[in-house]
């Protein structure tokens, strides 16, 4: 019976996942980074080889390290290639995997059967998780966080019986983890705190003793925060190299604080209320409000004295809090990695611990009634699972809708521009995909506001000046390429295009400079070289 009971909720957790994501099959791949990932990448798009593996291991590209990601994607495609349901698939079976291995970790480790089930089911639908989902450039999402569960199952079976061979198993999985995406660094943390609760490793006689047990099972932890620390020292150093890490000067460190406390906030309020979601949330700069800055660093001071002080009582505030904490600060934007301001995949992990504050709160509150009542009345138990599965319900349905906007590169980035302001990526990745249907006038429009929107987008004045010089308005190309020119005197493109509108306007003379600086930025350029012959023979002739 106990075992019919198991099986039964499991199945009703995968069948409302795979009710909100199955609909990603029939879904394409994105011009938001699945070029990067599979289909421009030639390691990628040749399959699972020797030569790809050791690329996987050695590359740098996507400004990230992780060797499992590339390999799960060359295993997708040498068996699916170019089409975008295999890549998709692989995502919803990963996440539908970590729901049912989330519910299976926390009903291990607490015996409480509908909190863990409560928990793994908001998992498995709330909106902030579809576009760990349902973008395949996510894959690392979904996989490292498979490590992620399969790290903390392992871990509860060494501290119910502490083996080498078990903390061997741990290590191994965390590693593994690690290198599908260094998200986990945060994880030995995570560990201790469940030391504390659910595991209960903490109880101690007095405070002497306690001193030495939280020194014992820091040790513990020592070779996985050696991994974390090599992990985050490799991740810095790819990014670093690569260019994607901000610079000071471009993002003040003041800044970058205000923006994280503020995005803390701001994704508590998704979680509650997850509408105007979108792929793409440019950053603030300098333009938050102070005022902003300083309730949202007040609330998060003391949401966190409050957990701290009712630890004893209500451990499970305190181990929820500190995880929503602690595993949002790699992607919270202190050290900034491009130019979002904040990203839904980013909750991925950390609103896990949200997720226990409210099953394991609604518990204690029905638990205290019944302690001061003498019992809980059957009305109250049938209202809590009504509103418990109208939560789910609500949840799925907001999930389904939002999956939906992942269907192609002009619903997403339609989405964006309808629920953000000067999105300027929005309108320059939807500026691109129209160009690519033949929409030119659209596409032309969408450049002009990504450029208003970021007027150092150098890539949307250079596309919006050829477009313009194919439709024949030089002048105006021309005015656009000189800024992008401007921007990036050393991007090839641009010179070229600058060039050609120049000698199309018969301007011979002035365009030679900029033929030869996109010949030699690009000295294979067959294009170039022949057209800046053509440019000195013209000039030549008029002597």
């Amino acid at each position: 019976m106990r075992k019919s009971f198991f099986t039964l909720i499991i199945v009703s957790l995968v069948a409302i996942t795979l009710v909100v994501y199955w609909q990603t099959l029939g879904f394409d791949f994105t011009n938001f980074d699945d070029n990067f990932y599979v289909t421009q990448n030639r390691n990628v798009m040749s399959g699972l080889t020797w030569e790809n593996v050791v690329w996987a291991f050695t590359a740098r590209h996507a400004n990230n390290w992780h060797p499992l990601t590339w390999i799960s994607h060359m295993m997708d495609a040498h068996f699916g290639e170019l089409d975008p349901s295999v890549h998709h698939m692989t995502n919803v079976l990963f996440h539908v995997a970590n729901v049912v291995l989330l519910f299976s970790v926390f009903n291990i480790m607490t015996r409480r059967v509908w909190a863990s089930a409560f928990v793994a089911a908001l998992f498995a639908v709330h909106p902030l998780h579809v576009e760990s989902v349902a973008w395949i450039s996510e894959r690392k999402d979904v996989l490292s966080t498979f490590f992620w569960f399969l790290t903390m199952l392992a871990y509860t079976q060494y501290a119910k019986k502490p083996l080498a061979i078990t903390y061997a198993l741990v290590i191994v999985l965390f590693t593994l983890g690690l290198l599908s995406k260094p998200m986990l660094v945060s994880l030995p943390l995570v560990l201790l705190m469940l030391d504390y609760w659910p595991l209960g490793r903490f109880q101690v006689a007095n405070l002497s003793s306690g001193r030495r047990v939280f020194r014992g099972l820091v040790l513990e932890k020592t070779p996985l925060l050696v991994l974390s620390l090599g992990s985050c020292v490799v991740t810095f150093w790819v990014q670093k190299s690569t260019g994607a890490v901000a610079p000071l000067d471009a993002c003040p460190l003041g800044v970058r604080l205000a923006n994280a406390g503020w995005a803390y906030v701001q994704y508590l309020v998704k979680t509650v209320w997850p509408v105007g979601l979108a792929c793409y949330y440019p950053h603030p700069g300098p333009t938050l409000p102070i005022y902003q800055v300083i309730l949202s660093a007040l609330f998060l001071i003391v949401i966190t004295a409050i957990t701290i002080r009712v630890a004893g009582s209500r451990p499970y505030l305190t181990v929820g809090w500190l995880w929503y904490l602690i595993t949002l600060v790699p992607v919270i934007g202190i050290v900034q990695v491009g130019k979002q301001a904040m990203a839904d995949r980013y909750t991925y992990i950390p609103l896990i611990g949200i997720f226990l504050i409210v099953a394991w709160g609604a518990r204690d509150l029905a638990w205290r009634w019944r302690a001061k009542r003498g019992g809980l009345p059957a009305w109250l138990s049938t209202a809590g699972a009504l509103v418990a599965i109208g939560i789910i319900a609500g949840l799925t349905a907001a999930a389904h809708k939002q999956v939906g906007y992942w269907r192609n590169d002009v619903s997403i980035w339609l989405r964006a521009i309808a629920v953000t302001k000067n999105n300027a990526l929005a309108h320059y990745n939807l500026g691109t995909t129209l160009a690519e249907l033949g929409n030119s006038e659209a596409a032309i429009r969408h450049f002009k506001k990504a450029v208003q929107a970021d007027p150092q987008k150098i890539e949307a004045y250079c596309n919006l000046g050829a477009m313009l010089a194919v439709m024949g308005e030089l002048r105006e190309a021309a005015k656009y390429l000189r800024m992008a020119v401007k921007l990036c005197p050393k991007d090839a493109f641009s010179q070229y295009n600058l060039g050609m509108v120049l000698v199309k306007q018969g301007q011979y003379a002035e365009a030679i400079p900029h033929l030869r600086a996109a010949l030699a930025r690009n000295p294979s350029g067959f294009d170039y070289r022949r057209a800046l012959e053509s440019a000195v023979e013209k000039v030549k002739g008029t002597k």
